[in-house]
């Protein structure tokens, strides 16, 4: 099992040491509820070799071997880390394997960098992180501390095989839970939330907990889909949403910036907006589910396969007061 004691005792001398108040009755709460395949994929973790790697996290995820592996040791290695597939978020470039997940991550954090506030030396909470690629960027950019949080046991174990091949590397941290779950800290100098608004069946109640995690002055980045529209404007897809049965709201730009302003932010800016692609969203041999192709309509590419338009994303940046 995934042992999160260091985390524990960066914590301690940490701006937000109080979340030990609750946080290790949480996370023993979780063990006992977790996948019936998460022992496995910690001891796949076990299994994966450790050297001394060259880390670059400036502009991509990689650590780079002086020697290279052997072909046994590649095909042994390989071996491990497709029994973590699917891979969604990356890619990941490791001991000379690259690892193109489904989503061409780099392409949204080279959309949103330029419009943040420099992240050099804050203490960041990255929410539904997936596997963490977007932490170890924040890592490279100089972050002090990040903290992401997603309770799915895979992403988990993914997180900690990278780590792992990243030389052990404690700047960055995942914990299996949900944000509903976590106390307000009001001490993270940004906090970033992408791709998680609309799988939340209270988009204001979301907003309202990312608020509670900011210090004054804090930075939130959220990014999510969106449609065009007026501040009226929200779709609420009756049963699946490009193949997602766990969409709730899709809201035009206005409309979130109105649910923004409700919630107490300030400083509230629309970054960047973009139609998903088919280059930055595809199926790849790290990945064995449907993508991006799969759930669109094959006769017309501007809409889902449901009718509903098809994915579109805006990054918005604002600040608790």
């Amino acid at each position: 099992m995934i042992d999160l004691r260091p985390f524990y005792q960066q914590l301690a001398s940490s701006p937000i040491s109080n979340w030990l108040e609750t946080l290790p009755l949480q996370l023993k709460q979780w063990e006992n509820t977790t996948h019936s395949d998460y022992e496995r994929w910690c001891k796949i973790i076990d299994f994966l070799p450790q050297y001394p790697a060259q880390i670059n996290l400036a502009d991509a995820v990689e650590a780079k071997l002086d020697t290279p592996l052997s072909d046994g040791e590649m095909q042994r290695f390989l071996h491990h880390l497709k029994q973590l597939m699917p891979w969604r978020k990356g890619p990941y470039h490791l001991y000379g394997v690259h690892i193109d997940c489904e989503w061409r991550s780099d392409f949204k954090w080279n959309r949103l960098l330029p419009y943040l506030s420099p992240l050099k030396d804050r203490l960041i909470l990255d929410v539904g992180c997936g596997s963490g690629y977007h932490m170890w960027r924040m890592v490279g950019e100089g972050a002090k501390m990040v903290v992401g949080i997603d309770p799915t046991e895979l992403f988990l174990c993914q997180f900690e095989a990278v780590r792992k091949l990243l030389n052990n590397d404690r700047r960055a941290n995942l914990i299996p839970l949900g944000i509903e779950q976590m106390q307000p800290l009001n001490a993270f100098d940004t906090v970033f939330s992408m791709g998680v608004l609309y799988h939340r069946k209270s988009p204001l109640d979301h907003l309202s907990q990312l608020k509670n995690q900011l210090r004054k002055g804090g930075e939130l980045v959220l990014e999510t889909l969106i449609i065009d529209g007026d501040v009226n404007d929200v779709l609420v897809p009756e049963k699946r949403y490009a193949k997602m049965k766990n969409v709730y709201f899709i809201p035009s730009i206005l409309a979130l910036i109105n649910w923004l302003r409700k919630v107490g932010f300030t400083h509230i800016r629309c970054v960047d907006q973009s139609i998903t692609t088919s280059e930055e969203q595809r199926k790849t041999e790290w990945l064995e589910n449907e993508s991006l192709a799969d759930f669109l309509n094959p006769h017309d590419l501007t809409q889902t396969i449901e009718g509903y338009p098809a994915p579109k994303r805006a990054v918005i940046v604002a600040n608790k007061p």
